[in-house]
């Protein structure tokens, strides 16, 4: 997963908490994923010196930006000396500022000798040139992510946090952000360190996925890999099970009123959407949405059927989630009894049923 950057070796305590980590983060972008409460937000302020731990350190780079070690001298670097930038997740964007002032800030408050990224290239990435002018009360929640974003990038980071930058958005810029912070992450290089609650975000956005509960580390792997490990299984909400696809658009059949989009070897038929031939879009599908049959199924209304190969299952509750390779992974909740009728197991071929009403667009 590439050369560890990002070193954790501390311990913070609260009257009803602790947080005890001892992690190496690779470069690249990694998720923290965890219930609330398990020490996520926690984790991004203790590197970002909003939060000082009790002990230990923190490493960034190697570059010590607190330790409570002699050898140190206590260092403990102040939040504008440790080179991070930090998106929150409403944006907290100067509101007295304009968006073009807002951006500038963190390029001015830079060094020129560290001014890596220029403001005008992450106004281009970011789409905000119809944006410069406006104030931030007059902005949506997506755009004001995106010039969090961009304010954020222009301090040209050695790192970048997101603490659920999506939380608070509408449905439809979900997908929008998510491509726009791999293509940052793309065209920079600089690691992010993203908090989430949805594992779907994990799924769609990161190459490594570390899993907290009650402040201690549960998992540390790829996402694939994490997801079905047996202490990850209890921190996953079944109401939230998904699966985000990401494609581009192939056609428009307005006599049937679906618009045609290709996601990787597969290809799926979606209520008509507002984009033009060969745009990006990220859909959701709802894990429970989705219907498995062992046989391909005849005289169905549905054209969204794949064939796919059960790679997983695993017991969520009062369910049983089974993973189901279709050239992508797609998540598919059922019934033990379902699993037992149709005699599902890894390596079992199936075909998931998806009806175009149930597919969201996100963006």
């Amino acid at each position: 997963m590439g050369e560890a950057f990002l070193n954790l070796q501390f311990r913070k305590s609260f009257p009803d908490f602790t947080l005890e980590l001892d992690v190496s983060l690779s470069a690249g972008i990694t998720a923290i994923f965890g219930p609330s409460g398990s020490g996520k937000t926690t984790t991004l302020n203790c590197i970002a010196g909003i939060t000082k731990p009790d002990s230990g350190s923190v490493e960034l780079w190697g570059r010590q930006l607190y330790s409570s070690s002699t050898r140190f001298r206590g260092i403990n670097r102040p939040p504008e000396k440790r080179r991070v930038g930090y998106v929150f997740q409403d944006g907290l964007l100067f509101p007295h500022l304009r968006v073009r002032e807002n951006i500038l800030y963190g390029y001015h408050q830079t060094p020129k000798n560290r001014r890596h990224l220029q403001p005008n290239k992450l106004v281009e990435m970011l789409e905000l040139e119809p944006l410069l002018q406006r104030m931030p009360s007059t902005l949506s929640g997506g755009e004001r992510q995106r010039v969090a974003l961009a304010r954020a990038m222009a301090a040209s980071p050695e790192i970048l946090l997101l603490d659920e930058p999506l939380a608070s958005l509408d449905m439809p810029f979900r997908g929008r952000i998510l491509r726009h912070l791999k293509a940052i992450h793309h065209e920079t290089g600089i690691p992010m360190v993203y908090v989430s609650h949805t594992l779907s975000e994990v799924m769609v956005l990161a190459q490594q996925a570390l899993v907290l509960s009650d402040g201690k580390q549960v998992a540390l792997d790829t996402p694939n890999k994490v997801l079905h490990q047996t202490p990850v299984l209890p921190l996953v909400d079944p109401a939230h099970l998904e699966t985000l696809l990401e494609g581009r658009v192939v056609a428009h059949h307005p006599t049937s009123g679906t618009t045609e989009a290709v996601f990787g070897d597969f290809t799926l038929w979606l209520p008509t959407v507002d984009r033009e031939k060969g745009d990006p879009i990220t859909v959701s599908v709802a894990a429970s949405d989705v219907m498995v049959a062992a046989e391909a199924p005849t005289g169905l209304s549905a054209r969204n059927v794949l064939k796919a190969t059960v790679s997983a299952l695993n017991r969520v509750g009062d369910t049983v989630m089974v993973t189901a390779d279709a050239g992508s992974p797609i998540l598919v909740e059922v019934t033990p009894e379902a699993v037992s009728a149709l005699g599902l197991q890894p390596g079992s071929e199936v075909y998931l049923v998806l009806k175009a009403s149930s597919i969201v667009v996100l963006g």
